[in-house]
């Protein structure tokens, strides 16, 4: 009987696809083959180009072994498509049948259609991985059960509400997630998975866990976060080969001691339950995390009649890039904005409802809080409404770029309260290996960025005395004796380590050698009530039995001096075989936290002094403060070279970019392919967070109005692992008809000043120690003016640089499909008079953009496009699919992203406006500002051909006038 149906069915939506299309049906099913791969989950229609395919049969369908589906599609036309698979696709493995494509008006991800799987399909032999997330199964298809070669199975955001016990039959199952379901239980057959190494079951309603799950022997990862469970089974601790357990937001109030004797374990999550009291084996294991418990506190009174309340669903909001605000109520709710950060609300965080408004920040000087060794590593995000204290704990989790360096290094959160900035607990994330979180708790909400700084120990000093150890330098001591303080008070310390070469080489002198560099605060009064003692490491390579006394001295540095002091003579300094030790009784006046503490974002303030530093050193030199002085600063230098380069296609694009030192020739060679341009400069030297800009000169200026040009100057701040790089359109109002134009654009350091310095006196500067001028690179715009281009030869999209623009009403609109465009666009113009086929972009209140002005977008975007694609409305999940599939073709992944997105908003009013919006929303105001000349210059010139051919509306007072309609242009 399935037979009778699908065959029917089979041959209409064949018969469909041959009256639909012009071309050959083998060559409009080829773009869709990569290699062994299909890909039908984002265009629509997938399941009738499926259908096609299969009768048709071309040689490369044979050979498939990757396919994906989207479920967002006709029920029906879904099951028919799938019968087919086994007999067409019989070379299988990997079979993805995803939904989640689709958003509500909240931007959460819609499930799929699918509730089913035809039986056939456990027919495909060579299946090793399915994933059926985001649909609405309900119970687990019966053909799932006999895949036994099967060994992934990802079942997530379903409707799942058990498991069968014949899941445990699957002999290669590897990989098993289920997670944000309704599972209830799990069936104890779950335990005969021998194969099985990692399973994902949290977001689920899980209260118990079967004993026979001790039976998993192979299982490297437990995921069981965000359940019910307040008991765990002690048959877990059979769990030998287990490296991961997550068992974050539960309500556990114990957990099994044999945990703590799992050989294998690395990390043991069991933040945010209920446990007040812990195996002392397990609170003291290194490997376990426990934030967010009432550990030591006393139980509460159990009441007499106890009743089970239902823990309700959490709701989970997705924004899309058009939204800057959401509701929280006192139920909760897990947010993901569109810029990738996470929060979650727990249920009664507010007790009444509030909206939450955020913005992503572009870090500067006055809003970026730095240390003298401190490194961004993120955008600041803003969060309001300021200062709102929350009644739980909110978690923030913040990507970040990862440091390069790690050693002897943290990354925190650091967030402003009242008037003083301070770090937060912080704990790393890893999605990926280059995609890390930065986690934290937010006591209340203000500005969030994610910082780099050295290992900072703390300790609270009471009367009784402590022990403060440096724990990246475990040499590095400092001794409070008892009766130092009467007041318990707050000590932190940092240490900073110098390289010995480049010391040497900074003062020409080959036995030169320091100590690490140690930063001191502390809170509370400025003197101590006993001297304190302080222990640092004799500089590398020497000894206390060989050294000569004359060359070491103890440098000392607080603020405001400007020198470093030698105070050798003032204290009395305790050699040992390998450390130095002096007492003090006090650090300083300071007592500031040892990061820079900033002024509100809307003052212009200078930061407030750091903390006070200690520096032994070794060397014949005499004057070692100024020699200290000059080493301190070369130890917060980043060596960098500035690249300015313009585009092949377009030399008035100018890439500019500042690079570190070990990153310019990687970064060329990428460049290379699509720019062309001088070597780069001579290294030069730049704090972090330093501000500089460059200036066009000799006849060259910026052609358009941003937000970061003032006075026709692009002004950059410097943070060493964020993306310095922006791109800017040139103009030059000399005569480029006769001869080519040669500028040139050079870089200075500061702010832009009231009156840039002229080149004659930049030139003369450039020798002087303290010289504002960095670099000069040349530009050269060719012979030729801007509006002599033909339409076969334009690459840049705004009118003053050629006529390629067209002005088409909706009719003219030709169905073609994204495939097509890309081909279409990437093959050689066969003459200045062709062109490409319209794009149905616009409205015609507002215009439309074709296929070449999108192409034009595309070509101009470079680096920003991220930022357009999430203010678009693009998903972040999309983003990362998209790059990783044209991961090694820039120009593939802008052109992906923007056509994909046209043909979702195909014949939707108002679509070109979203563009331009985007646009500027991502300091693209070039590209945004000539879209509107374009649309502009069309009406007008739609407007003149009217007139031209005598179509204009008459008068309508006369007798007999009408407003005829528009002419329909001929086909491309």
């Amino acid at each position: 009987m399935a037979a009778a149906v699908e065959g029917p069915e089979l041959e209409a939506a064949a018969a469909a696809g041959d009256a639909s299309e012009d071309v050959d049906a083998g060559s409009r099913a080829l773009p869709f083959l990569g290699g062994n791969r299909l890909s039908l989950d984002l265009y629509p229609g997938g399941c009738q180009r499926l259908l096609h395919l299969c009768v048709q049969q071309p040689l490369q369908l044979l050979q498939v072994e990757f396919l994906r589906l989207s479920t967002h599609e006709d029920p029906q036309l879904l099951q028919a498509t799938l019968v087919q698979l086994p007999q067409s696709l019989s070379c299988l493995r990997s079979l993805v049948l995803k939904g989640g494509q689709r958003r509500d008006t909240l931007g959460a991800c819609l499930r799929g259609a699918l509730t089913t799987l035809p039986s056939g399909l456990s027919g495909l032999a060579h299946l090793a991985h399915l994933d059926l997330s985001f649909n609405s199964l309900e119970t687990l298809p019966a053909c799932v059960l006999r895949m036994r070669g099967l060994g992934a199975l990802l079942l997530s955001h379903n409707c799942l509400s058990e498991l069968p016990e014949a899941l445990g039959a699957l002999p290669a199952l590897t990989f098993l997630a289920v997670t944000h379901n309704c599972l209830q239980t799990l069936p104890p057959a779950l335990g005969a998975l021998s194969t099985l190494q990692r399973l994902d079951l949290s977001q689920n309603l899980l209260d118990t866990l079967p004993p026979e799950i001790g039976g998993l022997g192979s299982l490297l990862e437990l995921n069981l976060a965000s359940n019910r469970l307040q008991s765990l089974p002690a048959s877990l601790a059979g769990l030998r080969s287990l490296r991961l357990l997550v068992l974050h937001s539960n309500l556990l109030a114990s957990v099994p001691a044999g945990l703590a004797r799992l050989p294998l374990l690395t990390r043991l999550d069991l933040r945010d339950n209920q446990l007040r009291d812990l195996p002392p084996e397990l609170l003291d294991a290194p490997f376990v995390r426990l934030q967010g418990n009432p550990l030591g506190e006393a139980s509460p009174d159990v009441p007499s009649s106890p009743v089970t309340a239902l823990i309700p669903e959490m709701p989970r909001l997705f924004l899309t890039s058009d939204l800057d605000s959401f509701p929280v109520t006192p139920r909760g709710c897990s947010v993901t904005l569109a810029c990738g950060v996470r929060l979650q609300f727990p249920a009664g965080a507010t007790a009444t409802p509030i909206t939450i408004r955020y913005r992503l920040l572009l870090p500067e000087p006055g809003l970026v809080p730095l240390g003298p060794h401190d490194a961004l590593l993120s955008h600041v995000l803003e969060l309001q409404p300021h200062g709102v204290a929350f009644q739980q704990d909110v978690g923030l989790w913040l990507l970040f770029t990862p440091p390069r360096a790690r050693r002897c290094r943290e990354v925190v959160v650091r967030t402003r309260n009242d008037n003083s900035w301070g770090d937060l607990e912080t704990y790393l994330e890893e999605e990926a290996p280059q995609r890390l979180w930065a986690h934290c708790q937010a006591p209340h909400f203000s500005w969030f960025l994610v910082v780099s700084r050295p290992v900072s120990n703390a300790c609270l000093v009471p009367p009784e005395g402590t022990l403060l150890c440096s724990s990246g330098h475990p040499g590095v001591k400092v001794i409070f004796p008892p009766g130092a303080t009467e007041e318990p008070r707050r000590v932190s310390m940092q240490v900073v380590r110098m390289a010995g070469r480049e010391l040497q080489a900074l003062l020409g002198e080959p036995e030169a050698a320091v100590s690490p560099l140690l930063c001191l605060s502390q809170s509370g009064p400025p003197s101590f009530l006993q001297p304190v003692t302080v222990q640092l490491p004799l500089p590398s390579g020497i000894t206390g039995l060989s050294l000569d006394r004359s060359r070491l001295h103890l440098l000392y540095w607080a603020p405001p001096a400007a020198t470093w002091d030698d105070i050798t003579a003032q204290v009395v300094l305790e050699l040992t075989h390998l450390y130095a030790r002096f007492q003090v009784t006090h650090f300083s006046w300071s007592v500031l936290p040892s990061f820079l503490s900033p002024p509100p974002p809307v003052c212009t303030a200078p930061l407030t002094p750091s903390p006070p530093r200690y520096w032994l050193w070794y060397t014949t030199k005499n004057c070692v403060g100024g020699l200290a002085r000059k080493a301190w600063e070369r130890l917060r230098l980043h060596r960098v070279n500035l690249i300015a380069l313009q585009r092949r296609r377009d030399p008035e694009q100018v890439l500019l970019q500042c690079l570190p030192r070990n990153k310019v020739d990687a970064t060329l060679r990428r460049l290379l392919e699509r720019y062309r341009g001088p070597e780069p400069s001579d290294t030069v030297e730049m704090f972090e967070g330093e501000e500089f800009f460059a200036a066009f000169e000799r006849g060259i200026d910026v052609d358009a109005d941003r937000p970061d040009c003032v006075e026709g100057r692009i002004c950059f701040v410097f943070y060493s692992h964020l993306k310095n790089v922006k791109e800017v359109y040139v103009t030059t109002t000399l005569d480029r008809e006769a001869q080519a134009v040669r500028g040139q654009v050079s870089f200075y350091r500061g702010a832009v000043p009231v009156q840039v310095p002229e080149e004659a006196e930049a030139a003369r500067q450039r020798k002087g120690a303290d010289a504002l001028w960095m670099a000069t690179l040349p530009i050269k715009l060719p012979v030729g003016l801007r509006d002599s281009r033909g339409a076969g030869q334009d690459q840049g999209l705004g009118v003053t640089r050629g006529t390629w623009w067209s002005w088409v009403e909706p009719r003219a609109y030709c169905t073609f499909s994204f495939q097509q465009r890309l081909r279409s666009s990437e093959e050689p113009r066969r003459g200045a008079g062709l062109s490409l086929a319209p794009l149905n972009l616009g409205d015609a209140e507002t215009g439309f953009l074709t296929q070449s002005n999108l192409l034009s977008v595309a070509g101009r975007l470079g680096p920003d496009w991220p930022t357009v694609a999430l203010h678009l409305g693009v998903s972040y999940r999309e983003l990362q699919r998209i790059r990783h599939e044209f991961r090694d073709d820039l120009d593939g992944q802008i052109r992906h992203m923007l056509f994909s997105w046209a043909e979702r908003q195909a014949g939707q009013p108002g679509a070109v406006g979203l563009l331009v919006q985007a646009l500027e929303q991502s300091d693209r105001q070039d590209v945004a500002e000539e879209v509107r000349a374009v649309l502009e210059l069309g009406c007008r010139k739609y407007q003149d051909g009217i007139r031209r051919t005598s179509l204009a509306p008459k008068d309508p007072a006369l007798p007999g006038s009408s407003a005829p309609q528009p002419p329909e242009p001929a086909q491309a």
